[in-house]
């Protein structure tokens, strides 16, 4: 009853923001999702096959679901939405039942303005609740991104550490392996050519795994033609790992970036288009700023954030320009979004 009455403040809130209530099928077709989005939800979903013959499953994330209505032209661009999501989750005597409240504002444009709506949303539902000691941490993934590009290494290692950025085991072994540059050898290389010249006679606009063959074969197009000697693999790693561990307070992150830049001889206007983070002193809050947050779910492009009361994390967002091309949109479509965990309020 409790999270009954929450709940319903809550969507007053997102109702008095002008979001509109987005009620995304529970039934949807998991060969579309597997094939579009890659295999990150197929051990997840809850799936079953009809009698067609046509796998089906149960909505696993109400943001995909959310997505997908809006692709099928059944909603707004400007959303909310109040219901179950169905998935499986590690641990013994896991609820297969989550129950999801969230807002999403999906292609729209202005992206800063976007940003701070969504969090301040999501800020002004918690303050009517009367949750207290409330706190911000934010990420930006484009900063770490905007580094990677300045940095002087292959071409193959920027698409790598970017592309894997979201799994840290997985990145970790790949700073192992260009600190030691033991990635330069003629068998992957000749493999590379072998797999694009194959991938050429597809059809070009086919889907791969949330990419058209045109876009794969750009990628392998910047592989194969990369310089394969790379002598300053240590350099860029110590450099890496100097920046990830930033952790500051919002309004010292002006001076932490410059410090940063100069101690590292790198251009000191590399950092230059993180607007949105700055957006959010306006907010006049507790925020923190970690550079090496926001790396648990692939599809985010943008800011991240987790709001929490004391140490219990009750929202997180972020920006996802890709995850609507990956669903079958012809081109990235701007979204931004956020859930509140009821089970910690």
């Amino acid at each position: 009853m409790k999270s009954k009455k929450l709940s319903e403040v809550i969507i007053k809130t997102f109702k008095s923001n002008g979001f509109v209530l987005s009620e995304p099928d529970v039934l949807l077709d998991s060969d579309y999702i597997i094939e579009r989005s890659g295999e990150k939800f197929r051990s997840s979903m809850l799936t079953f096959d009809r009698e067609d013959g046509k796998t089906m499953c149960l909505r696993p994330d109400l943001t995909v679901a959310s997505c997908i209505s809006f692709l099928q032209k059944k909603t707004s661009s400007k959303i909310y939405y109040s219901g179950q999501a169905y998935r499986r989750s590690g641990g013994k005597g896991a609820n297969f039942i989550n129950d999801q409240l969230g807002i999403e504002i999906l292609g729209s444009k202005n992206l800063i303005k976007d940003d701070f709506k969504v969090i301040s949303t999501i800020l002004n539902s918690a303050k009517k609740i009367k949750i207290k000691k409330i706190k911000i941490k934010v990420g930006d993934i484009n900063l770490f991104k905007s580094l990677i590009n300045a940095l002087e290494m292959p071409e193959r290692w920027k698409l790598r550490l970017i592309r894997h950025f979201w799994r840290p085991s997985y990145f970790e072994e790949l700073l192992k392996r260009l600190e030691k540059n033991t990635d330069i050898d003629a068998i992957t290389f000749d493999a590379d050519k072998k797999r694009f010249y194959e991938m050429k006679k597809l059809d070009q606009d086919k889907v791969i795994a949330g990419r058209s063959v045109s876009e794969i074969l750009k990628r392998f197009d910047k592989k194969i033609k990369d310089p394969r000697s790379f002598a300053d693999g240590k350099k860029i790693v110590k450099i890496i790992k100097a920046f990830l561990k930033i952790n500051c307070k919002l309004s010292k992150l002006d001076d932490e970036l410059l410090n940063f830049a100069k101690k590292n001889n790198l251009k000191i206007n590399i950092f230059k288009n993180f607007k949105s983070i700055q957006n959010l002193k306006k907010l006049n809050q507790d925020i923190n700023f970690v550079t090496n947050f926001g790396r648990d779910v692939e599809y985010y492009t943008g800011i991240v954030f987790e709001v929490f009361s004391g140490t219990k994390e009750i929202a997180s967002g972020g920006r996802y320009d890709d995850l609507l091309k990956s669903l079958g949109a012809k081109k990235s479509i701007p979204a931004v979004g956020a859930a509140i965990n009821l089970k910690n309020i």
